[in-house]
């Protein structure tokens, strides 16, 4: 995931940032040619958002592997200790909620954020009303549809690392 948003970040300078060349040069030679090292792209990460504003979001992080997610949370706070420009969006159901405000230490505000049964039974009726084969479905299997979906939807969470005295809004 790292080494994806490093590689959005330097495509949307338009130009590898000279330390960054460096750097992925340097870790060529030692690697023999092999992806830079996590500890190598959360410094190259460090670089680039020491030196400009950076909004990073992440999506549905409960979906990550729990290894994955603490390597991933622990190199986003090595991030936002050396940039105080960077600021990190991350959703996720509410039992990462704990372990996000830990690793991030201090840094987050957090917004729980739950669906509205209306809303979820607007959106099943549109998408429902453009089925290509409205012969495959009868009005007992739509009416199942409309009630189990709607009941198993569960609350998120929203967490934002902010950088102290740096006001943060979150709009919902």
């Amino acid at each position: 995931m790292l080494g994806s948003l490093l590689k959005q970040m330097v495509s949307a300078t338009g130009r590898i940032p000279r330390g960054i060349w460096l750097a992925l040069r340097e870790q060529r030679e030692v690697t023999s040619g092999r992806r830079p090292h996590l500890g190598v792209m959360v410094k190259m990460l460090q670089l680039i958002t020491s030196s400009q504003p950076l909004f990073i979001v992440i999506d549905a992080l409960d979906e990550c592997a729990a290894v994955q997610r603490y390597r991933l949370l622990d190199s986003l706070k090595e991030i936002l200790d050396k940039s105080t420009g960077a600021r990190i969006f991350v959703t996720g159901r509410p039992h990462i909620r704990t372990e996000i405000e830990r690793r991030l230490a201090g840094r987050v505000a957090s917004v729980s954020v739950s669906p509205i049964r209306e809303d979820i039974i607007r959106f099943l009726r549109a998408r429902l009303s453009e089925d290509e084969t409205p012969d495959a479905m009868d009005e007992s299997l739509e009416a199942e549809i409309l009630r189990k979906i709607p009941g198993n939807m569960s609350e998120m969470s929203v967490a934002a690392a902010v950088v102290p005295r740096i006001p943060l809004l979150i709009i919902g």
